[in-house]
């Protein structure tokens, strides 16, 4: 609650926090809409495959001249880690191989990291953590992301005394959703391929977040920083709006959907008949709390808190996420307070890569929200010699692969990878 005054007092010494922004994407031109506006905090270098994309990005979000004067573009992501003006890495790609790359030299730079890239994070996020530990440094979740946003009302439920039966997110979902491709995304969202086109919108991109990809990712980030548990048989998306949180997310012997208590899980803003859900959460977090005690359980009552019907289950949510415009709060508590907004610890779950279609050997998987798979939450135990999402990008498969399937590890060519590498030592049994 003290980060504006101590980046203010930052900037009153002249030492502001010096960020670099690796990905000028809409994550990122969202976080520098709002640098200008933040006392203590300066972006001095952006890296982007196109250094001119990245200065338009600048000017489009309403950015100075001066400002992009003293603004150095680059191509080399992991050339900002060998930099004197650079104290926190945000590294928004989007791509998990050189999210890991570029986070593993900015570590081994000194530089503290914030982790857009999702991706990265639920592949090798524990190894990641571990290494800047050592480095005396900070690996951090992206705040304004909804997994950094739960590992906060995940943080602030557990210091106020209260056990976490379930946290995560809304989003719009239907089980056909799964088979949706790049080419007939446009239609689930209103859109037509033109009009995407026009507002530069990546529809592989857009595909993710509709077929189910996205919420498997951040879920299992979640699970891994918060030590929860990711459902056996992935995410079961129940419809449920924000009313009805505590009474639906609660343990099977209660009569609400969970497995057990403790657990990950996304809510649907439709009904399984396309209707849509009253009072839903599509672009926001929640926590359901359980209280420790019939005290607690009675303040519950008395302060209004909506509950289940035993009076012991209670939701607490927000219902937006403003994703990049929020990025700073990272940014700030890595160099100003030593503190990420949420860092993977180990690995509770993985996002395995299920078939779209069949697969003939020969297949180059496309990954994540392409045509060939979706990713599935699942458990650790369940899910540790599937093919990572992650991973499920530009490789061949060996042999064929029926539609539905768990892709395994040994199902395609993925020969000497360094990556795969360090995601076998994170998953194989103690």
């Amino acid at each position: 609650m003290n980060l504006a005054r101590l980046a203010a007092e930052a900037e009153a010494k002249g030492s502001p926090v010096r960020a670099a922004l690796i990905g000028a994407g809409k994550f990122g031109s969202m976080f520098l809409a709002q640098v200008p506006t933040i006392p203590g905090l300066e972006v001095t270098v952006i890296a982007d495959l196109d250094p001119g994309r990245a200065r338009t990005a600048c000017r489009t979000v309403g950015w100075a001249d001066d400002r992009i004067a003293a603004t150095a573009f680059v191509e080399d992501g992991a050339a900002l880690a060998g930099r004197d003006d650079v104290d926190v890495v945000i590294e928004a790609t989007g791509n998990p191989r050189a999210g890991i790359a570029h986070a593993r030299a900015a570590i081994a730079g000194g530089k503290h990291v914030v982790m857009v890239n999702v991706e990265a994070d639920v592949l090798v996020g524990p190894a990641l953590a571990a290494e800047a530990r050592q480095a005396g440094v900070v690996y951090s979740m992206a705040y304004g992301d909804q997994p950094a946003l739960v590992a906060e009302m995940v943080d602030w439920a557990r210091a106020a005394g209260f056990a976490v039966a379930a946290a995560g997110k809304g989003t719009k979902y239907l089980p056909a959703y799964h088979g949706v491709t790049p080419d007939d995304v446009w239609d689930h969202y209103g859109l037509s391929a033109a009009e995407a086109r026009r507002a530069g919108m990546n529809p592989q991109m857009f595909n993710s977040f509709l077929d189910g990809t996205k919420s498997a990712i951040e879920m299992c980030a979640i699970a891994n920083a918060c030590g929860l548990d990711v459902p056996a048989g992935g995410l079961g998306f129940p419809p449920c709006g924000v009313d009805d949180l505590a009474h639906v997310l609660r343990p099977r012997s209660l009569g609400g959907v969970l497995q057990g208590s403790g657990m990950v899980e996304v809510v649907s803003s439709l009904e399984r008949d396309g209707r849509p859900v009253f009072r839903d959460l599509r672009w926001g977090v929640y926590v359901v709390l359980e209280a420790p005690n019939d005290y607690a359980a009675a303040c519950f009552r008395q302060y209004g808190l909506p509950t289940d019907a035993t009076g012991r289950y209670a939701a607490m949510y927000k219902p937006y996420h403003l994703i990049g415009l929020e990025l700073s709060i990272s940014v700030l508590s890595a160099a100003l307070r030593g503190e990420p907004t949420g860092a993977a610890r180990e690995m509770r779950g993985t996002v395995a890569s299920v078939a779209k279609r069949a697969l003939k050997a020969g297949e180059v998987l496309d990954g994540e929200g392409g045509h060939t798979v979706w990713g599935r939450a699942l458990p650790l135990a369940e899910g540790r010699d599937a093919l990572p999402m992650g991973l499920a990008h530009g490789v061949a498969v060996t042999r064929d692969v029926a539609a539905g399937a768990v892709l395994r590890m040994d199902d395609v060519a993925l020969g000497d990878d360094p990556v795969m590498a360090i995601y076998r030592g994170l998953v194989a049994p103690a």
